[in-house]
């Protein structure tokens, strides 16, 4: 299964430290039976997104699975890829960039043609062939069409997907320069969300944070003295706050951390897939491991 994480400290902006792939068991053995890619999102302090990304699996590239990946910015956007639409390739790896917005997903969608057709000109965004990369081309064009406002846009392309797809799941990280966005649809895979104050539960503990599968773990010094909240697709270290989202609940972690819950699903898809109607690849995709 894809892994998500985002975190925002939002105003400051912070020194965080990434590894992807990150596990206590053989590199060899944990990449093989994982990444079809893994990328990492932050922006420049003029708010320009940055992305480093890579769509080989680790065992074919130990050293940029390795690698430390220092980065500075008060929003940070990472993810593990299991590929279930598309091939493995670059432009095919989270997070994506459009319009100045970073994104990256979990999930299965069907009836790709019909959604091609709703994007329109906006089919152009999409640079790859995986159905997340046009998901997120739905939601940029309902901002266009809402003056940018990201959550409403976000409603409509959740409730369009939802109603005229067939969905297996839509969970996913937005994130803007200061902001960000995430929505758990429907509860057919988790999503966590803790509001972490400075220093952690004992109040001068530097943020580190790994993913219990081990393909994910981020720490920060900065964090010691500064708060952040953190999205993630399994709870991520000790702190007994970590809550999950509701299916069909948008959470958005403001400018000034301050964080809202807002439910814009409240009703299963109309078409919902299972794990069966999914062909090998995108089945596996999907399953914990």
């Amino acid at each position: 299964m894809c892994r998500l994480f985002g975190l925002s400290a939002a105003p400051a902006r912070v020194r965080a430290t990434f590894w992807l792939l990150d596990a206590s068991d053989s590199l060899v053995r944990q990449s093989r039976r994982n990444p079809d890619g893994t990328g990492l999102g932050t922006f420049d302090v003029d708010g320009q997104p940055r992305v480093q990304k890579q769509p080989i699996a680790a065992y074919r590239d130990e050293e940029f699975a390795r690698e430390a990946k220092e980065c500075e910015s008060a929003t940070f956007l990472a993810h593990v890829r299991y590929a279930s639409t598309g091939a493995t390739t670059a432009v095919n790896t989270h997070p994506f960039t459009q319009h100045g917005r970073l994104f990256a997903h979990n999930g299965v969608i069907g009836g790709l043609d019909r959604l091609d057709a709703e994007l329109g000109e906006y089919r152009e965004l999409v640079g790859g062939d995986t159905d997340s990369e046009r998901l997120f081309a739905l939601v940029t064009k309902y901002a266009d069409e809402r003056g940018g406002d990201v959550a409403a846009a976000i409603a409509a392309a959740a409730g369009w997907v939802a109603d005229n797809l067939p969905v297996y799941a839509i969970n996913f990280i937005l994130t803007t320069p200061d902001q960000l966005w995430a929505l758990r649809y429907p509860e057919t895979h988790e999503l966590f969300v803790l509001e972490r104050a400075a220093g952690g539960t004992r109040g001068s503990r530097h943020l580190e944070q790994a993913s219990g599968a081990g393909r994910i773990r981020a720490r920060s010094g900065d964090l010691a003295a500064r708060p952040a909240v953190t999205v993630a697709s399994e709870c991520m270290d000790e702190d007994p706050n970590w809550q999950p989202i509701p299916p069909g609940v948008l959470v958005h972690v403001g400018p000034d951390l301050a964080v809202t819950y807002r439910t814009v699903l409240d009703h299963p898809p109309r078409h919902r897939l299972t794990i069966d109607d999914l062909d090998t690849r995108a089945a596996a995709s999907q399953t914990t491991r």
